[in-house]
């Protein structure tokens, strides 16, 4: 005859998947949207990196060997001049700082800032 008991369905609904899925694209776009932002901020700590380096004393030439291995690189985010540039017993350190603004979807945007400095890699 007929089984009285029957055995519940187990599994994801399409509307779980519809929700996973959702979440998947959103995480992609937003590390598609912000690793650039990431690897020019790598490339900027490496000249500055490369201009103190250099083996320059004086503000003019540590802002001259940045913008040299800037121009090489297509940094346009951060100018030589935008570089503070200090003396702490015979080091010379380098720092910056800039903000990088990352638009997502319509009115909605991340904002990071960043910075760095010759004296702690």
């Amino acid at each position: 005859m007929f089984k009285t008991n029957l055995t519940r369905q187990r599994g994801v609904s399409i509307l779980g998947i519809l929700l996973i899925c959702i979440a998947i694209v959103l995480v992609a776009v937003l590390a598609l949207k912000v690793t650039p932002a990431y690897m020019e901020y790598g490339t900027v700590k490496k000249s500055l990196m490369a201009a103190k380096d250099s083996g320059a004393k004086t503000v003019v030439d540590v802002q001259k060997a940045f913008q040299r291995n800037a121009d090489v690189n297509g940094i346009t985010v951060i100018s030589g001049k935008d570089l503070e540039v200090t003396k702490e017993g015979n080091d010379i350190v380098i720092s910056f700082a800039y903000p990088k603004k990352i638009p997502l979807f319509a009115n909605v945007s991340i904002l990071i800032e960043f910075s760095a400095s010759s004296n702690n890699p």
